[in-house]
């Protein structure tokens, strides 16, 4: 419909009143259709740009893993500033080096018996001196079989029959030991090697033919025999003053499961359940019981336990932001990046004096401007005005800035507990590093291909990753395993 004319409303006029009330009717209904294409076209832009928001998150700006990012790498942008150290090893550092032992295992000496240019002979000369040079290698590797002969014997006297006995560990005619056992554990439980890797590794390093079927067998008999050892690190944990807590999907058997990670410094606890919320958590038995500070990532169902106290994931809060001030250009957002780390830095300086806090004035500055940032992180994300009655039905959308601000708000005490207890940690990259390595055990070697598989790695992981942070030797913790059963309880206890 083309645009009136003055002169073609007049002569509307003049036709009448039935002419003029067909063509108000007329417009009426056009009107009508407008308004309604109008809050179609709002509800598709709104639409495109919050997939457009969607395919702006990355691993950088958002909680998504690296992995989701694809070929389509972000270009990294550190948030921490630049040091004025220069690169490579600093002053002072020792440095990792082959240096020359006392004792070598072997000795080649390289004689001296030609002729000197002079004729006198030099093969019966005494030695002056001696110049050393030492290769450091591996010996070739090869499997070596044990045989126990038990004798038997027959009292002459009686008739009754003596036989000699075996060790306990060996229990069949014929069997793996407990280092090929030890190997095996390492390769799939720390270095996260396929089965067929670790199969053919063993072939071609030891000439050791091993089926897969047997390996999943040495590593259930591990799980099995460290299931009081990773008891006793979950009690631990649930006596610890600040534990982290993090959780990701995993692959069993074709359906979706949750690992669950529970770490501090000296001590990690993994367990895998059907179901990622309260039910797992109940079953797993640790935050129900704990009354000291957990670390998380703000996930709805950590909260609904209240008998303990709770500190927030900044590196979180640095990513969402970083995705506000970028994508969304607001402002506040870049401000509350700098606050936060700015109150990092402070803190880190204060621990570096042995500090036991920052003093009263600068908790109240930093608390002060963080309240200014979230006002302006309102003012910059108000909520709709839904008086007009045409308020749709449920929740209505607050989008992802305003649902930040509010949760930096309401659990403001949570993401700022770092600033007032040095021993709570900004982030929870702890419990990310560990819950990692589920993520690269499921890269490298795919999934579960069932539950008391991935339970058995579960345990396994759990006793590696706690000595490995309690410094041991993760090849002879290992080997204590299958060993010296009563020496693991050292290696897991605080």
């Amino acid at each position: 419909m083309e645009e009136i004319t003055p002169e073609q409303a007049l002569e509307i006029y003049q036709s009448g009143p039935e002419a003029v009330v067909k063509v108000i009717c007329e417009l009426s209904r056009r009107v009508i259709i407008v308004e309604k294409l109008e809050k179609q076209i709002e509800l598709l832009e709104a639409r495109i740009k919050e997939l457009e928001n969607q395919l702006s998150q990355n691993s950088r700006n958002s909680s998504k893993p690296p992995s989701s990012d694809g070929l389509k790498k972000p270009m990294t942008q550190s948030l921490r500033e630049k040091s004025t150290r220069p690169p490579g090893g600093q002053a002072g550092h020792d440095g990792h080096t082959l240096k020359m032992v006392d004792n070598p295992q072997h000795i080649e000496w390289r004689k001296v018996e030609e002729i000197c240019e002079c004729g006198e002979s030099l093969k019966e000369q005494k030695v002056k001196e001696v110049a050393r040079r030492q290769v450091f290698d591996v010996p070739q590797m090869k499997m070596e079989v044990t045989e126990y002969r038990a004798e038997i014997k027959i009292c002459r006297h009686c008739g009754r029959v003596h036989k000699g006995t075996f060790p306990d560990e060996v229990k069949t005619c014929v069997q793996y030991g407990e280092r090929i056992k030890s190997i095996v554990i390492y390769l799939r439980g720390y270095q996260l090697l396929p089965s067929q890797r670790t199969a053919e590794l063993c072939q071609e390093l030891f000439s050791c033919p091993i089926s897969e079927g047997t390996m999943d067998t040495i590593l259930r008999d591990g799980a099995n025999r460290l299931e009081v050892p990773v008891e006793q690190i979950k009690e631990q944990i649930k006596a610890a003053r600040v534990v982290n807590f993090d959780e990701t999907g995993m692959s069993v058997n074709g359906d979706n499961h949750w690992i669950h990670v529970t770490s501090t410094k000296d001590l990690t606890h993994y367990d895998i359940h059907v179901k990622r919320g309260t039910e797992a958590i109940n079953e797993i038995g640790i935050l129900p019981g704990f009354r000291g500070i957990a670390v998380h990532d703000a996930w709805a169902p950590y909260f609904q336990y209240d008998q303990c106290q709770h500190s927030l994931c900044n590196a979180h809060h640095l990513r969402e932001l970083t995705f506000i001030a970028e994508e969304l250009q607001q402002s506040w957002a870049g401000e509350m990046i700098r606050c936060l780390l700015k109150i990092k830095q402070k803190v880190e300086e204060a621990q570096s004096a042995f500090q036991e806090h920052l003093t009263t004035s600068q908790i109240r500055l930093f608390q002060n401007r963080y309240q200014m940032i979230l006002e302006k992180g309102y003012a910059a994300n108000p909520l709709k005005d839904l008086s007009d009655g045409n308020r749709t039905r449920g929740r209505p959308k607050r989008g992802k800035a305003r649902c930040l601000v509010q949760r930096l708000d309401d659990h403001r005490h949570q993401a700022l507990a770092f600033m007032v207890d040095f021993e709570i940690p900004f982030d929870n990259n702890l419990a990310e590093r560990d819950v990692r390595m589920a993520k690269v055990r499921q890269k490298i070697s795919g999934t579960f291909r069932s539950l008391d598989m991935a339970k058995a790695f579960c345990r396994i992981r759990s006793f590696i990753s706690t000595a490995r942070k309690r410094a041991f030797n993760t090849m002879d913790a290992i080997e204590k395993i299958f060993t010296d059963p009563s020496a693991l309880s050292k290696i897991v206890s605080v």
